[in-house]
């Protein structure tokens, strides 16, 4: 299996969560659950920046990184806010990563060009993000994560801020990139839809366990009891 997840543990309000599961390589997993249920602190345990429990293990294409710091990790995240530098275009934006580790500003902001036509954002590079829509920053941050190449790709929530046509529009455009770049990705929502049509897996949460797990294609919706409070 390509990546496990065991015991991931965490005591937040009145919530105890405890979390194990599985990712194939190529393929992604949602985890649904209502505002509270600990769904965006799985990811939190996942990436590093929560401390983990000392049964915790967490394994990644066969290396254990448990004890890695969050930088060491090989695993990016697309935020809800996007979370772009806003005193950096667009091309610098997506060439970050790149410059960080060791390569040239000019040469990663040639990259970086030519990696924005995959995301339909040919001629954007000298814009700034002040000037983008929602969507057009959401896909400017799927771009400057998956530019980096890292072997899972964690969402947190990143469609629930735009309205209805978008979410539909950028959820098609995750599921086509995850086709093309065959990364792994984990995205944590309350959309159902949402998940059913982008992921391969999904696994439904509710105060802090798993209510269910399985393939997608498997959910039934009237498994869903009336407190989840998901939107459907």
């Amino acid at each position: 299996m390509y990546f496990i997840a065991e015991n991931l543990r965490e005591k937040f309000d009145n919530i105890s969560i405890d979390v194990s599961f599985e990712c194939e390589k190529g393929t992604m997993t949602s985890i649904v659950g209502a505002s509270g249920s600990g769904k965006s602190t799985v990811l939190r345990l996942i990436c590093g920046l929560d401390k983990p429990e000392p049964a915790q293990k967490i394994i990644l294409d066969g290396i254990d990184i448990t004890g890695e710091k969050p930088a060491k990790r090989k695993i990016g995240m697309v935020f809800q806010n996007h979370s772009l530098f806003n005193h950096l275009r667009v091309d610098d934006n997506v060439a970050y990563g790149l410059v960080s580790s060791g390569m040239r500003k000019k040469e990663a902001r040639i990259v970086a060009t030519d990696f924005l036509k995959a995301f339909g954002l040919a001629g954007f590079e000298k814009r700034y993000p002040n000037t983008l829509s929602g969507g057009e920053a959401q896909r400017v941050s799927l771009a400057r994560t998956l530019i980096m190449k890292p072997k899972l790709v964690l969402f947190d929530e990143p469609l629930s801020a735009l309205d209805a046509p978008l979410r539909k529009k950028l959820a098609s455009l995750i599921l086509t990139l995850q086709k093309t770049f065959d990364f792994t990705g984990i995205m944590v929502t309350h959309d159902i839809n949402e998940a059913k049509a982008v992921s391969d897996k999904i696994i439904l949460m509710k105060n802090g366990k798993i209510f269910w797990s399985g393939k997608s294609k498997d959910f039934d919706e009237k498994m869903m009891e009336d407190d989840f409070n998901l939107q459907i």
